[in-house]
């Protein structure tokens, strides 16, 4: 089991997080999906964040445990230096930090509710969840053993999946920002009439 878990612990930690950032883009769209809809979305982003955490906690214990890297290593990022595999345990465990970040404000959603610098910053602590996930992938890719083809497909699906989400939320975001400057139903200009003089108007 925990050879089954060393191999793919992680691998399922960064599934379930491109799944959260994935579900985050599609929630946040108030124009294509419906209420009912967006709360579905929701609900399944806060389900494969929890996830995300869960896999994340499997992944640091079985590595420690296998003896892979120490736990000062991967509760302190960079405390084994900033080049090689020190440092791309460094770039997991400060992705594994900012994933957590990024969930301690999902679950404190309704702390920071309203409008103003608590929205601001809510949304500013929120998205800790797209440096985590680049973190991530960089530190999969690198760190330990050459990665296997399926791991690779998996990486490469995974970052299929937030390019595509990505691009279509700015698109939306875009298209609703060209038609909120547009005025609704206004008439097109048209020239103002010539005075035209009646004949003789002007003689003597």
């Amino acid at each position: 089991m925990n050879r089954f878990l060393d191999h793919t612990g992680g691998v399922l930690a960064l599934v379930s997080l491109t799944a959260t950032v994935v579900w985050g883009l599609i929630a946040a769209d108030r124009l294509l999906l419906t209420p009912r809809a967006r709360l579905l979305a929701q609900a399944v982003h806060r389900a494969t964040a929890v996830g995300a955490l869960g896999f994340l906690l499997v992944h640091i214990g079985v590595k420690v445990a296998e003896a892979h890297t120490s736990a000062g290593a991967a509760l302190l990022p960079f405390s084994s230096g900033f080049r090689g595999a020190g440092g791309l345990i460094g770039l997991g465990a400060l992705a594994a930090y900012l994933m957590v970040l990024a969930g301690a404000t999902g679950a404190l959603r309704s702390a920071f509710a309203g409008c103003g610098r608590a929205a601001q910053r809510w949304r500013a602590l929120h998205a800790c969840a797209y440096p985590a996930w680049c973190a991530a992938v960089l530190h999969g890719l690198n760190a330990g053993r050459p990665p296997a083809n399926w791991v690779t497909g998996c990486y490469g699906l995974c970052l299929a999946a937030v390019a595509g989400a990505l691009a279509f939320r700015l698109v939306r975001a875009r298209r609703r920002s060209t038609s909120d400057t547009e005025p609704a139903g206004a008439a097109p200009l048209k020239p103002a009439p010539t005075a035209v003089s009646a004949p003789g108007a002007h003689a003597a």
